[in-house]
Parts: C-alpha cells; sequence; structure tokens
C-alpha cells in the first residue's frame, strides 16, 4: 500500500515478510501472484460481511432486503477502504483481473436467489440481468465512494444518505415495469 505495484519487489516484500525470497517464491512465483492472493483475501472478507447480512433477511421485503444488501456492501468497502484503493488501482496489473470479480459474481448469486423468491412482486423478468444491474450497481457506487469519496465513508451520516439513495435506486429499479419493446426493435 505505501509503495504500489511498480516499486515493490519480491525481495521488499520478503524482506518486510521477515522470510527469505527464495521461500516467497516457494508460494508465489511473483509479486502478481501476491496482489492475486490479497485480491482473494479482501474478496472474502467482503463476502463474509454481505453474507452475514444477507442471512438476517430471509423472507424480509425488497425495501429492507435492499437496505441490508446496500448497506453490507458499503460496510464491506469500510472494511480496509485504503487496501480497496490499492487493489483497485493494481488490479489491471494481477492477471485476467478474475480475482477482482469474486465479490460481484458470489453477491450476484446470492441476489438473484432473493429475487426468485420475490418474482411475483418484481417488475424484472430476466432476473439474471436484473441480478447483474442491481449488484454492479451497488459495487459501483461503493467502490467509487472509496476511491472518490473515502471521506464519505468515515461519516454517519454521509453513509446512510449513500444506503438510503442507492436503496431508493435499486428499489425503483426493482419495482418499475420493464419496457414492452427492446429500444429500436419493432412493434
Amino acid at each position: 500500500m505505501r509503495d504500489g505495484f511498480e516499486r515493490a519487489s519480491t525481495n521488499r516484500i520478503a524482506a518486510a515478510a521477515g522470510v527469505s525470497v527464495g521461500s516467497l517464491y516457494q508460494y508465489f512465483p511473483g509479486k502478481e501472484a501476491l496482489v492475486a492472493a490479497v485480491i482473494e483475501r479482501h474478496n472474502r472478507d467482503l463476502m463474509q460481511v454481505v453474507q452475514a447480512a444477507v442471512a438476517q433477511i430471509a423472507g424480509a421485503s425488497v425495501e429492507v432486503m435492499v437496505r441490508t444488501l446496500v448497506a453490507a456492501a458499503v460496510a464491506a468497502h469500510r472494511l480496509d477502504p485504503q487496501l480497496h484503493r490499492v487493489l483497485a488501482e493494481q488490479t489491471p496489473r494481477a492477471g485476467d483481473g478474475t480475482e477482482v470479480l469474486f465479490f460481484p459474481r458470489e453477491a450476484q448469486g446470492l441476489f438473484r436467489a432473493y429475487l426468485e423468491e420475490r418474482r411475483d412482486e418484481l417488475g424484472a423478468f430476466d432476473l439474471d440481468l436484473a441480478a447483474f444491474v442491481c449488484v454492479t450497481s451497488i459495487e459501483a457506487l461503493t467502490h467509487s465512494a472509496v476511491i472518490h469519496r473515502p471521506a464519505m465513508l468515515t461519516d454517519e451520516v454521509a453513509v446512510e444518505a449513500l444506503v438510503g439513495e442507492a436503496t431508493r435506486l435499486i428499489t425503483g429499479y426493482l419495482r418499475a415495469s420493464p419496457p414492452s419493446a427492446a429500444p429500436g426493435s419493432a412493434p
């Protein structure tokens, strides 16, 4: 976090960890693999927060479920915002990026299962697409707050405002009637 990806070296990382560089290479072939492992651990920590929140809202209304998921996403991003920021900035150098997609993909599965239970109440018919749109929107909002407005995540009033506005955005989308035809298609 202090020096960034470009200036980090396996020699410096090994020294900071108190191990020989040879020992480091036994577990990680290079610094890219180290970054991928940190991303995986960070994403696992994020998902634990989300899973714990979702487990407590079985059968809740759409508004309560969305608010809980948004609040959990914000709480997860507050775990270590400085690390999250560095990982977000360094991710393109960590391989093909699949490591970073763990959080949204896992959250989409949880959200999709909930939407299936509430299918009759919702305007969204394509639940896979709706889960993608909702979770990606929530992730983008919370991620953007970490990157561009970090002070927002330290102010409880601002956090509550973000949770409220994101909840309104997502529930509005879920409750809206789907368009009768795709834009540009023949009636």
